[in-house]
């Protein structure tokens, strides 16, 4: 009873609460628009009748409405950072139109596809019509949102531009997943290549051989040392492929825990990443355009250079340029200007430190910071191409060696046959 009561002198608590107990399901529905055209859908909802109001509201007549099955049908997808990026700016853009935020989060629940954003957005839409703020309801969520996210929010709110802050942490993260992409773009075309290569020449070992070797154990003579390397190779896998198996998987168990726990590793891999032919000038200009993009956009919300400077670090994705950027904040507090200290650091490019010096000279830190955040992701994205058209002559290389070898090696010795009874 004194709870009802409680709930009654607060509405907003009674209307959390009743929100908290209702869950979202997908249903799937068939209709008709205005103009009679049969159409269908998925919508979010905790109910049919709910579904098909909010249809109706959209000029939408339904004729068949069912909870979609998720046991045989398509399981919710993990979120991912895109679909942040995706819900951050839907939030700008309807808060920027003048809707009230309680309202925008309804909207992108009810439009989300994947039934965990949804969630995700009524769970973060309760808090804050129970009287939580934004960044505090975004904070129980630090899996899908970090500091630097939360911080940037709180100081929107803070200082009454939240509008155009969610715009801005669109913007980054958009720019972010894109560098990510690109990186990934780079790595993950020639290790596909090579993985199937591998797996074609595991294969025609282990059922393409066997079946020379019965040719030529027909024959009577000595094979050529190349063809006996093959077989030989052929039977070792024949025997001991499990063995093998097992080590690859041991391997990468391995390597999976150490990277996980030991700090030393990793911060070794971050090193020798950047030492790495080719593929290290990509990740080093990567990690100066997430360096700059990060401290451009912290800054320009208003959140002071040294407090910046540790968003800076947790972002950089480089214990190199994390140790840089802590260094350079050291520097900043002791009074030092933000361009002499990246040069004493001897990480950052000249072009880097000369924007942040003219921007520092002229008032417009952040503006300069982007301009070199979208030169460095614009070389990022240009060196990628140039490696992927590198890269195709050396992986065909690779082709030739395994696939071809293996072809050679089976082949030689019938063309010698062929010229001895020539």
């Amino acid at each position: 009873m004194a709870q009802q009561a409680a709930l009654k002198k607060n509405p907003a608590a009674a209307k959390a609460k009743k929100a908290k107990e209702e869950k979202l399901y997908p249903f799937k529905w068939e209709g008709k628009d205005r103009k009679g055209t049969k159409i269908t859908g998925v919508q979010q909802g905790s109910n049919a009748a709910l579904v098909k109001n909010q249809l109706r509201k959209q000029g939408i007549l339904v004729t068949k409405i069912g909870r979609q099955s998720t046991l045989f049908g398509k399981r919710a997808k993990p979120i991912k950072p895109l679909d942040i990026a995706f819900f951050t700016r839907q939030l700008a853009t309807m808060m920027a139109s003048g809707v009230p935020i309680i309202q925008a989060f309804e909207i992108i629940a009810e439009g989300a596809e994947n039934p965990n954003v949804a969630k995700l957005v009524t769970d973060i839409k309760n808090n804050v019509a129970s009287g939580s703020s934004l960044a505090e309801s975004l904070r129980q969520h630090p899996k899908y949102f970090d500091d630097l996210f939360c911080n940037l929010v709180e100081s929107g709110e803070q200082s009454g531009r939240l509008e155009s802050l969610l715009d801005r942490i669109a913007t980054y993260k958009e720019k972010t997943e894109a560098l990510k992409a690109k990186i990934r773009k780079a790595m993950t075309y020639p290790i596909a290549v090579i993985v199937v290569a591998v797996v074609v020449t595991v294969i025609m070992l282990l059922k393409v051989v066997p079946s020379f070797q019965d040719v030529f154990d027909s024959f009577g003579a000595d094979l050529p040392a190349f063809t006996m390397f093959v077989i030989g190779l052929s039977e070792w896998l024949q025997a001991w492929w499990f063995v093998g198996l097992i080590l690859l998987i041991a391997a990468g168990y391995t390597y999976t825990q150490v990277h996980r726990r030991s700090k030393p590793f990793r911060d070794y891999q971050d090193r020798a990443l950047l030492k790495a032919p080719v593929v290290g000038d990509i990740v080093y200009q990567a990690a100066v355009a997430r360096y700059a993009r990060t401290l451009a956009t912290t800054f320009a919300a208003g959140v002071p250079l040294v407090d910046a400077l540790d968003s800076v670090a947790g972002a950089a994705g480089n214990v190199v340029f994390y140790d840089a950027v802590m260094k350079i904040k050291e520097d900043v507090s002791a009074g030092s200007q933000l361009s002499f200290s990246m040069r004493t650091t001897n990480v950052f490019p000249s072009l880097a430190t000369q924007m942040a010096g003219i921007g520092e000279e002229s008032g417009n830190l952040d503006g300069m910071l982007e301009k070199v955040a979208d030169y460095y992701e614009a070389e990022v994205d240009n060196k990628v191409d140039n490696l992927t058209t590198l890269l195709e002559p050396m992986i065909m290389c690779v082709l030739g060696v395994l696939v071809g070898g293996l072809i050679v090696a089976m082949y030689l010795p019938i063309f010698q046959l062929g010229n001895v009874v020539g």
